[in-house]
């Protein structure tokens, strides 16, 4: 019985560690250009590309028209390993951070990023947030990664 075992077990540890020296385990890097042209296209806000820093990874990106505004969405692998979403729009900065960060999110104050003054946020869900608020358009930085690493990306947006 312990052979039979040993059978079954080996061919499935050997799959797992090819697997892993594959890169299996790797995030799906995509190309958020296409997102960013759409949002470009559509005029409803001025929107930013970051210079992405070293380290970071495009994992997901979308545009979406709506009703209620347009909003820009590109999420990220930061180099520690945490998450991070990038979401520009033309909806006002309260309504934007409700929908995003949830009712109970903290304004934990002020915070100058590159000559521009955000807020920090800390949503129900424990996320941590850096918001812009601008006439023409909200930018929102959030994600579990450590503060320092989303104030980097923020600080990326020109």
């Amino acid at each position: 019985m312990a052979l039979s075992l040993l059978v079954l077990l080996v061919p499935i540890i050997v799959l797992l560690g090819v697997y892993r020296f594959l890169g299996g385990e790797s995030p799906t890097v995509v190309d958020p250009s296409s997102a960013y042209a759409d949002a470009r296209a559509a005029r409803a806000f001025p929107v930013t590309e970051p210079a992405v820093p070293p380290g970071w990874q495009p994992v997901s990106s979308a545009f979406r028209r709506g009703d209620a505004g347009s909003v820009l969405r590109v999420g990220f692998r930061s180099p520690g390993g945490g998450t991070a979403q990038l979401v520009e729009s033309n909806v006002s900065a309260g309504a934007l951070v409700t929908a995003e960060l949830g009712a109970g999110a903290r304004d934990e104050g002020g915070a100058s990023l590159d000559g521009q003054q955000w807020h920090r946020y800390v949503a129900s869900g424990g996320d941590h947030a850096l918001v812009l608020s601008q006439p023409d358009r909200t930018v929102i930085v959030m994600g579990r990664a450590p503060d320092a690493e989303l104030a980097q990306l923020a600080a990326s947006l020109h």
